[in-house]
């Protein structure tokens, strides 16, 4: 009997020695293992020839397991914030310990020899991976220069339409004529510390100034007839009592509030049959009206506790003794009739 060995893709242990990696099991989990790393290596292929380049993001820190290594390897490849797609992958498919794994993979497991050269990359086109990755790089830094200008073009128009804002804002409004003369000079030196002085301050429009009313001019004179004080009726500014104060006759201290006890059970009642369902015995019986005492069946003890098939035979015993009783009367009946 052969020694025990261990297989990690079928993950058991068989007995059978090399004949294990023969078995339909043992090939059919291989296949199925290579299939889910093909379409990772295949896309890395396809990056040979045109490279990828993107800006950083947590999700390129993701890596992907190599069947005939078995190891984890980096996907893609970073450095600082720029990132080349597959490069990782690349690098490692390249590489002389991937081959020698990859060598002895296919001889202890025995997969099909033509998907061996699928697994591997060779060094001429890891070469034109790094020309491709080179271009891709220039190409990547010239479109982040132009986002940069883009960018500085915007922040300077808006820097430039600020200081038109303010300049425009800090001009004098109102220019002197040159006709008035020497008296224009001085009233010109008046406004610009006038304007020095306002642009210390907060702009405001210039509105025309409000009329103001002589009320204790030379015109007609006005009497104070006093406060018009309404007895019963003020504010807390007149001395009046405040409203929630004030004691008010026609309310009665034990009225009570809400519902009463009575309704609310009355209402919690009709909220619990709500809930039953619309169609149900007796949903629509009128609990008050009157009736007699002879309303209730008399017959299949409806009433009585126990299954519906136990009352049945009980009800069916009794009238069969009924009518044999009858039967009996009958029969002494005709005999005596007879006679």
């Amino acid at each position: 009997m052969a020694s025990p060995e261990r297989c990690p893709l079928c993950r058991q242990t068989f007995f059978c020695g090399r004949g294990h990696v023969y078995s339909r099991k043992h090939q059919r989990q291989l296949k199925m293992a290579l299939e889910r790393l093909l379409p990772q290596v295949e896309a890395a292929r396809k990056a040979i020839r045109a490279a990828q380049v993107e800006r950083f993001v947590p999700e390129h820190e993701r890596r992907c397991w190599c069947l005939c290594c078995g190891c984890e390897v980096r996907k893609h490849l970073s450095h600082g914030n720029v990132t080349v797609l597959h490069g990782g992958l690349l690098e490692h498919l390249a590489s002389p310990e991937h081959k020698k794994a990859t060598n002895r993979f296919w001889w202890e497991n025995k997969p099909e020899s033509q998907m061996k050269e699928k697994f591997l990359i060779s060094p001429k086109d890891y070469a034109r991976f790094k020309k491709a990755m080179i271009k891709g790089l220039n190409s990547y830094e010239e479109k982040e220069d132009k986002v940069i200008k883009e960018m500085a073009a915007q922040i300077r128009e808006v820097e430039q339409s600020r200081q038109e804002v303010v300049h425009s804002a800090l001009e004098p409004q109102a220019v002197p004529d040159q006709e008035e003369g020497s008296s224009a000079s001085g009233s010109w030196n008046g406004t610009n510390s006038q304007v020095a002085s306002v642009s210390q301050q907060p702009l405001y429009l210039d509105l025309p100034p409000a009329p103001e009313l002589d009320w204790m001019g030379t015109g007609q004179p006005l009497t104070f007839i006093g406060h018009q004080d309404i007895p019963g009726v003020g504010n807390i500014h007149s001395g009046a009592t405040p409203p929630w104060m004030v004691h008010e006759e026609h309310s009665c201290g034990n009225q009570q509030i809400g519902p009463s006890y009575e309704e609310f059970l009355k209402e919690k009642e009709k909220q619990k049959l709500k809930k039953l369902p619309a169609g149900r015995v007796g949903a629509n019986f009128d609990h008050s009206s009157s009736t007699s005492a002879g309303w209730l069946p008399s017959f299949g003890r409806v009433w009585n506790n126990g299954r519906r098939w136990q009352s049945r035979d009980q009800f069916k015993t009794e009238a069969a003794a009924t009518n044999s009783h009858n039967g009996r009367k009958r029969k002494k009946a005709g005999l005596l009739i007879n006679q």
